[in-house]
């Protein structure tokens, strides 16, 4: 008998997050083990009239290869440089990309050649800049979802069946959801008017026990992050002017960027850039990372999480970075639809606990204060 869960989770990426419509060429980015959300999400896209496209990787996503551990240690410069031509076609031209993780593990690249990691992500740069400015224009819809694994149950310290019911209920397909797509539709409406009134502000200030920052968004847009490019989501974001970010902060969570897990990370803003930083554990993996390009250390994000059906960490970005009462400021690329003009190859997540004796500012009047909105 097929999950409800999982078709309830196909029916909102197809209907409401990628919108897809008759005619549309949609790239499905997924491995084996996400097989039933697959199936769905090909189902629904023949009944929108859309042509759906399949690549089943052996967990290649990031290096785009098809299977990370081996290329990393096998490929040659030559091979690290090489853009793959089928894939630059589907982000160039297709109107949609539906991309499902499912790693069978996390940790598989814990030991590859960061060198080699940094030089195949600047390879890949013109892939990720295509996502994001035809993204912009509204002429590639894409968004990216998880499936369960009992992987990712693992790094959440749950059963699989506990990471099940979390990660169908922070997506609001449980079994418990009798409008997924509605509750999806009336959190842009609550979070755009989140977004208005920001609108035309220039200085925030983010004071806590962990963070002193300040930075603008002048002439900055936020966006409404309401499930159109992730799934789960919940998060209203920008990028800063690059260089008017001061102040340091320490981020209350584990980074986990490509398969390393860094903890106790510290940086510190001097005009934007990220002048000092430290890390109690991988700290060389954060110092490599930030070496990777101009931009990799300045930030191309401020957004505060928004989703309260996200209230513990599972060292998976695409639910932690939404969790309500947090902000995350991300290092590296930048979304152009923001006004951002930070490049990079680099785009990292870290978080920040907001929920107690925390402020944020925005031109002198409290915005946000102890995880809650005040406007």
């Amino acid at each position: 008998m097929p999950d409800l869960r999982v078709e309830k989770l196909a029916r909102i990426l197809i209907e409401y997050s990628a919108h897809i419509r008759k005619g549309d060429r949609v790239l499905i980015e997924s491995e084996p083990a996400a097989e039933p959300l697959i199936r769905a999400l090909y189902k629904d896209i023949l009944q929108a009239g859309g042509h759906p496209h399949l690549e089943l990787n052996l967990g290649g996503q990031i290096s785009k290869s098809g299977v990370d551990t081996v290329f990393f240690e096998h490929a040659s410069d030559e091979q690290l440089d090489y853009i793959p031509p089928l894939l630059k076609h589907v982000y160039d031209n297709f109107e949609s990309r539906i991309r499902v993780h499912a790693l069978p593990n996390t940790k598989a690249l814990t030991g590859a050649d960061p060198a080699k990691q940094a030089r195949r992500a600047r390879t890949l740069e013109p892939i990720l800049q295509a996502q994001f400015t035809r993204g912009a224009r509204g002429e590639f819809k894409w968004v990216t979802t998880l499936y369960p694994t009992q992987a990712y149950a693992q790094d959440a310290e749950m059963s699989l069946s506990e990471y099940e019911d979390f990660g169908f209920g922070a997506c609001h397909a449980g079994e418990g959801d009798e409008d997924p797509v509605g509750y999806w539709q009336g959190m842009q409406r609550e979070q755009q008017r989140l977004v208005d009134a920001l609108a035309g502000h220039d200085e925030i200030v983010v004071r806590g026990p962990s963070v002193d920052l300040r930075l603008s968004i002048k002439g900055r847009t936020f966006l409404n992050a309401c499930g159109e490019h992730n799934m789960p989501d919940g998060e209203i974001f920008t990028g800063p002017v690059e260089t008017s970010v001061n102040g340091r902060v320490r981020f209350d969570f584990p980074a986990v960027y490509h398969g390393n897990e860094v903890q106790g990370v510290e940086l510190r803003f001097e005009d934007g850039r990220g002048a000092e930083a430290r890390a109690d554990k991988n700290e060389a993996f954060l110092l490599r990372t930030l070496e990777t390009d101009a931009g990799a250390r300045f930030l191309g994000e401020f957004a505060i999480g928004n989703n309260f059906g996200v209230q513990r960490i599972t060292k998976e970005i695409l639910f932690d970075e939404k969790f309500g009462g947090t902000i995350h400021l991300a290092l590296g690329a930048g979304y152009p639809d923001t006004g951002s003009v930070n490049k990079s190859s680099v785009h990292w997540d870290l978080i920040c606990d907001m929920r107690r004796d925390s402020e944020i500012m925005v031109d002198g009047s409290v915005f946000y204060k102890d995880g809650a909105f005040k406007v």
